[in-house]
């Protein structure tokens, strides 16, 4: 029986309830003060309990698609390659595209604030099995970044390439990449479960990236709510501080290029859906957005609360589908990466994204054959997208 199939779920409900059944069957045996009753008493408890407990898990898997099969869970099976096809043709540079969106206004900026030290200082080792030599693996600094325009902030991490503190470099300026967990989120999970920097000095070790600086950030700065990275009228300016402060912030404290084509965003689920919608909201801004195992629609539910206030054109433009079927094609790039089967219903909103997409916007998609709504599943396409991103990055 599948992980996900309907039989495991009806067979795994059915030994709960003749677990509950039977511990209410023998309990009045079981009752004497006995050594051999008060284990029984243990068993029938404990029994019925994981039986529950079973039930629970598996109706939660199937909800949420955190592993598609028992391969899956246990880390077993073939690793299949990630598979990377080309969708529309890229554009020939980033450039800001005449793209109506509900984008903030270019009202001068007010004065910088300064980029400050999170509660959690210090730098941790990107690669452990190495010297923490800078000039070798680069090096995490753990940050709080504000936002002079918004008034908003978050705790984040900024990983520094190896290059940034080589001789000779002094004066080179970097390309930068926004990377985002999914809702609620940890940005420090990025580092200890998704292993960004690691995989980043792999891939500029080995020449498929070029060196870059990576802003690790969770996608909500107004926790703990979840404003989808939208401009909530009345509310918090997500939107506005990841497009305008951030990089802003970022820029003032290291030295990141300017103009088009120096940004770069990223992210996996909540944060994926971000790093599209900001990408293609913001193309002067960001040169490319790639969605791991991201949607394309606001979610709209308890932690997000009203986020359009009663407005349909709002709830369009978070549409990522509609703003292509209705909305000037941007001059940038996305990639949308996932598994193929075990992530929802990633084929059929990849191939529907693509079909809709148009030159100068260039789409890609990375997929591996199968996989869930899990770390495992991300790592694999976290490469895919690291090259694409660097594809399209300018210093």
């Amino acid at each position: 029986m599948g992980l996900t199939s309907t039989t495991l779920l009806l067979f795994t409900i059915a030994i709960a309830v003749a677990a509950l059944g039977a511990t209410v069957w023998w309990w009045p045996a079981l009752a004497r003060r006995h050594w051999r009753a008060v284990l029984g008493r243990i068993g029938a408890l404990l029994g019925s309990q994981l039986a529950l407990l079973a039930v629970i898990a598996l109706l939660a898997n199937n909800y949420f698609s955190f592993y598609s099969s028992w391969n899956d869970l246990l880390g077993t099976g073939p690793d299949a390659p990630v598979s990377v096809r080309a969708a529309a043709a890229p554009a020939p540079g980033p450039a800001p595209a005449a793209t109506p969106s509900a984008a903030p206004s270019d009202e001068p900026d007010p004065p910088n604030l300064p980029l400050l030290p999170a509660q959690e200082t210090g730098s941790e080792p990107v690669n452990t099995a190495g010297p923490r030599d800078p000039g070798r693996v680069g090096e995490i600094r753990a940050v709080r970044i504000p936002g002079a325009r918004t008034g908003l902030s978050t705790d984040g991490y900024v990983y520094l390439p190896p290059q940034y503190f080589q001789p000779g470099n002094e004066q080179r300026k970097f390309p930068a990449i926004i990377a985002m967990t999914g809702f609620p989120g940890d940005a420090k999970a990025l580092i200890t479960r998704f292993n960004y920097p690691g995989v980043a000095l792999d891939e500029i070790r080995a020449g498929r990236m070029q060196p870059t600086v990576i802003v690790l950030m969770r996608p909500s700065p107004a926790m703990p709510a979840d404003p989808e990275c939208e401009d909530v009228p009345g509310g918090a300016q997500a939107e506005t501080y990841f497009a305008k402060d951030v990089p802003r912030a970022i820029g003032a404290a290291y030295r990141i290029a300017t103009g088009p084509g120096a940004w770069g965003v990223m992210g996996n689920s909540t944060g994926g859906y971000c790093a599209a919608k900001l990408a293609m909201r913001h193309p002067g801004v960001f040169a490319g957005g790639v969605s791991i195992s991201g949607y394309l629609k606001a979610a709209e539910d308890v932690t997000t609360g009203d986020l359009f206030k009663g407005s349909q054109q709002r709830r369009d433009q978070a549409d990522l589908l509609w703003r292509l079927r209705n909305l000037p094609m941007p001059a940038t790039g996305v990639m949308l990466s996932g598994a193929e089967k075990g992530d929802g219903d990633f084929r059929a909103e990849a191939d529907a994204f693509t079909a809709a997409a148009k030159p100068p916007m260039a789409v890609a998609v990375a997929s591996v054959p199968e996989g869930g709504h899990n770390y495992t599943t991300w790592i694999k396409l976290l490469p895919a997208g690291f090259q694409f991103l660097s594809q399209r990055l300018k210093a």
